[in-house]
């Protein structure tokens, strides 16, 4: 499989305002957490990202505005909005209604994970999905839930156009291979858009994250700054 990849080379970006506004927002729901933990992967992350940690009206609805300006500013065009289960429910919920606040009001759709044999039946909730499908995630580990997605998208007759997530993580993804799971060259955001020809949008990645700990490290951050440079340095790829 061939993907371009970005190099870790060049002068740093400009901040990004939005991005660290939400960087910040995170932090302060405990959404974004420094410590050890253990990823899907296997490996041991200096940082975790519990978007289920948005867990009341006022924080789903800053989230939602988040998504909602990032997603404007992409450029992005899009007919509906799917929001696969579990996560993707409330997310994909509560950025429609903030679109259509501010004026874009658009049909949404989510799935469930198991069929249910009364009433309407199915599986598909809300809008029937038609048209160019905007998923709407938390993050993206390996491409699998945007596979899913677009499965379900299909099989209804429409085109999964766009995925717009939280937080890209910008690290190798991993494949199977025989009996061994090994790391890629490229992470999955790459891979979706590459390989599955979807759009990604992220309202933060690592290298925003980075760029707030370099800035507040004076402020009792300078040890997370440093154990979240070496995971990157590890595992990191930057986006082409």
């Amino acid at each position: 499989m061939s993907i371009s990849v970005g190099t870790k080379t060049g002068a740093a970006p400009a901040a990004d305002t939005l991005a660290q506004e939400f960087v910040q927002f995170a932090l302060d729901c405990g959404v974004l957490r420094f410590g050890e933990f253990k990823t899907k992967a296997g490996r041991l992350s200096p940082y975790f990202f519990n978007a289920g940690l948005f867990d009341d009206g006022a924080k789903l609805g800053r989230l939602a505005q988040f998504y909602a300006q990032r997603l404007l500013a992409s450029g992005i065009e899009f007919d509906m909005i799917f929001g696969p289960a579990y996560k993707g429910i409330p997310l994909g919920a509560t950025l429609a209604v903030e679109l259509a606040r501010l004026g874009r009001n658009v049909p949404f759709a989510y799935n469930r994970k198991e069929v249910k044999d009364h009433g309407e039946g199915g599986t598909l909730v809300g809008a029937p999905l038609k048209g160019r499908v905007l998923i709407v995630d938390d993050v993206m580990s390996a491409g699998t839930a945007a596979r899913e997605s677009i499965a379900i998208i299909e099989a209804a007759g429409a085109k999964a156009h766009a995925v717009v997530i939280a937080l890209d993580r910008q690290e190798m993804a991993t494949e199977r291979r025989g009996d061994s799971v090994v790391d890629v060259p490229y992470s999955a955001v790459q891979y979706v858009r590459s390989q599955l020809g979807l759009q990604v949008c992220a309202i933060a990645n690592l290298a925003d994250l980075m760029q707030y700990l370099a800035r507040d490290s004076a402020g009792g951050l300078a040890a997370d700054h440093q154990r979240v440079l070496a995971y990157r340095q590890r595992y990191g790829v930057e986006e082409s």
